[in-house]
């Protein structure tokens, strides 16, 4: 008995011989070789090889029709999808692969090599291989070219706040830089008392007053000018402005508030000190510790004002001090410790007799320290709630904050920086401007709370003057890494317990 062998168990494929050139080739419908249907059937034909792409170098975006523009990376599947809506005639084909040709990134050419099929002659299935190559156009969309004109606008939102200082407005920047709300602006100008933000649409101005609401207190008034009426189909086009007025109360600002407020709020007293701004307003009494909230809302129904600016502060020095009620650890519910301190004028040591008040800042203080505060006695005040108070319970002076190492020598260590908006500030004094720059930088050492919400950036150039966040590549850090993980506060009482 003989077996047969494995491989003649194996069914041999038939071949037939291609009609056009004779050659071997498997059966199919047509009776033709692969290389004859290709030679008179062509898949790709009616598929465009070539295309434009429309590309604007101001915002670095592809257009896609009719009226899209995308950001996409060279070689991306956003682009690839870009590029594959461009083409036509790929409907009628299946597409298998799609990739990139490398090529110059400043050639202005994106070659893409596409693999396709089709069925032909009845049930064949025919596979091709081909490149497209598309042409960069360069484009303005339609926001860099309002942006370029600079004074065509739909919609502007005009920031204010009655202070003499900007250091809120510079806050306020560092909080839109690090949330991107100004990406669609078509301008920014810096005003006398505040920003001028213009946009091409309503919907962006909201956006912007909806993140100021969130950020800090405030109101705002919303107006419309219109500029034409088309009587055909009834369409108006106006101009939106949209007025936001800030509460004109700042960090480190003394205030007194109405007598019916004070009760409102706990009997928490009237002469108040402002130690935090977020969407409302953060006091404390320092004869107590005693803090409280006042919303927007709240403040424009009662309002009130600051009595004294940064600048009005006299410098004392601490000449004695005890804890209040001769304790030492800090009150529930606080990070502040009450204390009992005596002071005197630092232009004036040894002239005059020392000065008695309560102060809520005893955790910083200690014998020898300057610190900040207002003089009550010595001032000439126009507060209307201030007059109807008795005169013992006005203080003879308010510490506000403690003074700090020299501010030159803390400028010239200073190796980080701040990014700004690009902005417009032709109308303002650059002096002022840099003066209250500097002084916003002091604050930002001298509390970690505040800096919280603050993107900062290694400084390279050893200048600490605001750079635009486009221009510049700095890594961003915290600033406890500049200040050896501890704040200028941390600093001293560290010193302090080593002195001990």
């Amino acid at each position: 008995m003989e077996y047969m062998k494995e491989s003649q168990l194996k069914q041999t494929q038939h071949m037939i011989l291609c009609c056009e050139c004779g050659s071997a080739t498997v059966p199919n419908a047509s009776n033709m070789c692969v290389g004859c249907i290709r030679s008179k059937v062509d898949i790709s034909d009616g598929i465009q090889k070539q295309a434009m792409l429309q590309f604007c170098k101001g915002c670095e975006r592809y257009l896609q029709p009719p009226s899209t523009w995308v950001a996409c990376a060279l070689e991306s599947r956003e682009l690839m999808a870009i590029c594959l809506k461009r083409l036509k005639g790929l409907a009628k084909v299946k597409l298998v692969d799609a990739t990139f040709i490398w090529t110059e990134p400043h050639s202005k050419r994106i070659k893409v090599k596409l693999t396709i099929q089709k069925e032909v002659f009845g049930s064949t299935i025919l596979q091709q291989v081909f490149v497209v190559e598309f042409v960069i156009q360069g484009q303005m969309c339609e926001l860099c070219h309002r942006r370029e004109a600079k004074d065509f606008w739909k919609a502007i939102v005009q920031v204010r706040q009655k202070v003499p200082h900007k250091k809120t407005f510079f806050y306020l920047e560092q909080l839109i830089l690090k949330h991107n709300i100004h990406a669609r602006s078509l301008r920014v100008k810096q005003m006398h008392d505040g920003l001028d933000f213009y946009y091409d649409k309503k919907e962006e101005a909201r956006k912007l007053v909806d993140f100021l609401q969130s950020v800090v207190p405030c109101r705002y008034k919303t107006a419309q000018e219109l500029i034409s009426h088309d009587i055909h189909n009834n369409t108006y086009n106006y101009k939106h402005t949209f007025s936001v007025e800030l509460v004109p109360i700042c960090k480190d600002d003394i205030v007194c508030l109405p007598m019916k407020l004070s009760k409102s709020l706990g009997n928490i007293g009237q002469i108040l000190v402002c130690y935090k701004v977020t969407n409302s307003l953060h006091l404390i009494n320092p004869a107590t510790t005693q803090v409280a909230e006042v919303s927007a809302n709240l403040y424009w129904r009662s309002p009130f004002s600051s009595m004294c600016a940064s600048k009005q502060l006299t410098d004392y020095t601490v000449l004695e001090m005890d804890a209040a009620g001769g304790g030492t650890k800090f009150l529930a519910k606080s990070r502040y410790l009450l204390a009992d301190v005596y002071l005197m004028r630092t232009n004036e040591m040894g002239s005059v007799d020392q000065v008695h008040c309560r102060t809520h800042l005893g955790h910083v203080l200690n014998v020898g320290d300057s610190v900040f505060g207002f003089d009550f006695t010595n001032s000439n005040l126009n507060d209307e709630h201030l007059e109807k108070m008795k005169e013992d319970a006005v203080p003879n002076v308010v510490l506000v904050k403690k003074s700090f190492a020299d501010k030159r020598k803390r400028k010239k260590a200073r190796n980080w920086k701040l990014h700004g908006i690009a902005k417009d500030t032709t109308s303002i004094d650059p002096d002022v401007l840099l003066r209250d720059y500097d002084e916003f930088l002091d604050d930002i050492e001298e509390d970690k709370d505040f800096r919280q919400n603050i993107n900062i950036y290694k400084n390279f150039a050893g200048n600490s003057a605001p750079s635009e966040s486009d221009a510049d590549d700095a890594p961003r850090i915290g600033l406890e890494e500049m200040l050896d993980e501890l704040t200028l506060e941390d600093q001293d009482m560290a010193s302090d317990s080593d002195s001990d």
